[in-house]
C-alpha cells in the first residue's frame, strides 16, 4: 500500500511547475481492451482508443494497440506489442498537421492484493516514431524526416469492490489510477516528463470477462519546449471484454 501511495507523492511535484502558457480542454475519451486467452501462460491483448476534442465533437487522436502478454505468476506478467496512433490538430495549442505514430512497446506488470484493495503496477517502456511536419521558407506546411523517441511509463492503479468484499459477478468497484510519462535519451527537449494521467472512475464487473468504467480522466501535457502545456478534463468511459479461446480447442 505504501508503494502505491509513494507514486501519488512523486507526482506532486508537477504541480508546482512554471506554468506560463497552461490552456485548458474538454475532451471525450473512449476506449475498449482485451485481454484473450490463448493458452495457460498467454494471453493476446487488443485494445482501441477513441479521444476526442470539444466533448465528442472532434478528432483528438485515434490509438489501436496489439500485444502479447506471458504470464510469469499470478503477480506478475511481461508483455511486448504494437501500437499505431494518429494525432489531430485541436484545442489551443494544435499541431501544424495531423501525423502518424508508430510505437513498439514492453510492459511488466506486477500485481497484489491488500484486504479489498487490488493493486497494480505497470512498468512500460516505448519506442516510438513519429511522422513530423513543418513550415518551408514559403510558409507552406510540408512533410519532413521522421523522429525516433524514447519513454518510460509507470502507472499504479487500485480497484476496490463497493458492493462485496470480493471482487466478483455483479460488482461495483472503484478504480483510481495514475501515470506518468518521462522521455529519455537522445531527441529529448527541454522537459523530459511528457505527460501525466490521473483517472477516477466507478465500474460495473458483470463477469470474469466484462466489465464497463465511467469515469474523469486528467491529462496534464508538457510540449517539448516545457512552456506550452496543457490541461486536459476528460470524460473517460471504458469497457473490457475478454475471451477465452482456449475453449476452442477443448476435446468433447
Amino acid at each position: 500500500m505504501l508503494k502505491f501511495l509513494s507514486s501519488f507523492i512523486f507526482i506532486l511535484p508537477l504541480i508546482g511547475i512554471a506554468q506560463k502558457n497552461i490552456n485548458d480542454h474538454r475532451l471525450g475519451w473512449a476506449l475498449y481492451i482485451g485481454t484473450h486467452k490463448i493458452t495457460d501462460k498467454v494471453k493476446f491483448m487488443t485494445e482501441y482508443q477513441w479521444r476526442r476534442a470539444e466533448g465528442f465533437k472532434q478528432w483528438q487522436q485515434s490509438l489501436l494497440r496489439l500485444g502479447l502478454e506471458y504470464e510469469i505468476n499470478p503477480k506478475g506478467s511481461v508483455m511486448g506489442g504494437y501500437a499505431w496512433i494518429k494525432t489531430f490538430p485541436y484545442g489551443s495549442q494544435p499541431v501544424l498537421h495531423e501525423f502518424d505514430e508508430h510505437r513498439f512497446f514492453e510492459q511488466l506488470n506486477l500485481n497484489d492484493k491488500v484486504g479489498r484493495f487490488e493493486i497494480q503496477h505497470r512498468y512500460r517502456l516505448e519506442q516510438r516514431l513519429l511522422d513530423q511536419y513543418a513550415k518551408n521558407a514559403t510558409n507552406d506546411i510540408v512533410q519532413v524526416d521522421p523522429v525516433y523517441r524514447n519513454r518510460i511509463r509507470y502507472r499504479a492503479m487500485i480497484m476496490v469492490p463497493l458492493t462485496r468484499k470480493e471482487m466478483g459477478d455483479n460488482t461495483l468497484f472503484l478504480n483510481v489510477n495514475n501515470e506518468l510519462f518521462v522521455g529519455f535519451g537522445k531527441g529529448i527537449a527541454k522537459n523530459p516528463i511528457d505527460q501525466n494521467r490521473f483517472i477516477t472512475a466507478l465500474g460495473w464487473r458483470f463477469n470474469a470477462q466484462t466489465n464497463i468504467q465511467v469515469g474523469y480522466l486528467n491529462q496534464f501535457v508538457i510540449k517539448p519546449n516545457a512552456m506550452d502545456m496543457e490541461r486536459n478534463h476528460a470524460l473517460w468511459i471504458s469497457m473490457g471484454y475478454n475471451l477465452d479461446f482456449t475453449k476452442m480447442f477443448d476435446k468433447k
